[in-house]
């Protein structure tokens, strides 16, 4: 076994910090690259006539997913050593509906705010100000909140535990499960081309 990098002491705590910050820009050029840096277009997702978003974050998934399951088969990855956080469910349901509703609300999530500031966009920066208001409050209500922030503790959840099935076969569902929502993906845009906003930019 050789990685994951860091745990097996290749580099240390502060070169992991530049090679963290190095992929963040990376991943913001891309995400900024496949129009993510457009309210319109995220928010068009919602609205079934742009899925430029399940296409290219379903890719994105299925890609790291095989790259680590075939590393994992070899013997290069050893996955029990890859961190996985504690899964709190009512805490975290919650969460994903408040960033549900403000997606669909103002077309933008954080990291998508951040590739939007970046470019000069205003909604961006006020996205990115609300961001670090909610942070704010957040941490000056925490005391009031850490009960329901550390309930429904269910440890460390993955599919394959969660499902009690095969790592193997949960790849292959998920790939199978791509497959069917790319075609739907197709079929939702041909449908609802007139709610494209790409067709008015």
């Amino acid at each position: 076994m050789n990685a994951p990098f860091y745990k097996f002491n290749l580099f240390g705590f502060d070169v992991s910090l530049i090679i963290a910050f190095a992929i963040g820009i990376g991943f913001g050029f891309m995400l900024e690259r496949g129009g993510f840096g457009s309210a319109r277009i995220l928010a068009a997702q919602f609205y079934l006539g742009n899925m430029r978003v399940l296409k290219v974050m379903f890719t994105a998934i299925v890609t790291a997913m095989l790259g680590i399951f075939y590393l994992s088969v070899i013997g290069y990855l050893d996955l029990s050593l890859i961190y996985v956080s504690n899964t709190y469910i009512l805490p975290q349901v919650l969460g994903g509906l408040i960033l549900g509703v403000g997606f669909v609300i103002g077309g933008y999530c954080p990291g998508t705010s951040m590739v939007a500031f970046s470019t000069g966009k205003i909604d961006g920066l006020v996205y990115v100000l609300g961001v670090a208001f909610g942070i704010f409050v957040f941490g000056e209500m925490f005391p009031m909140l850490e009960g329901f922030f550390n309930s429904t503790d269910l440890g460390k959840q993955t599919l394959p535990s969660f499902l009690g099935l095969s790592y193997g076969l949960v790849v292959f569902l998920v790939v199978v499960m791509a497959i069917g929502a790319f075609i739907a993906a197709e079929w939702s845009e041909k449908k609802f081309a007139d709610r494209n906003p790409e067709k008015s930019i």
